[in-house]
């Protein structure tokens, strides 16, 4: 059971932090922005 609540966190994590910055700022931040989100959620699992 605990390692699919690590799989659940982790998903939920990489999600909300690359996926939301596409999304919500996307325009804003553009490509590099997007890609240090993404990069920086899988730094922190």
């Amino acid at each position: 059971m605990n390692k699919y609540a690590a799989e659940l966190l982790g998903t939920f994590w990489l999600v909300m932090g690359g996926c939301g910055t596409a999304i919500l700022s996307g325009f804003g931040v553009g490509l590099l922005g997007i890609s240090l989100a993404f990069g920086l959620s899988v730094l922190t699992m």
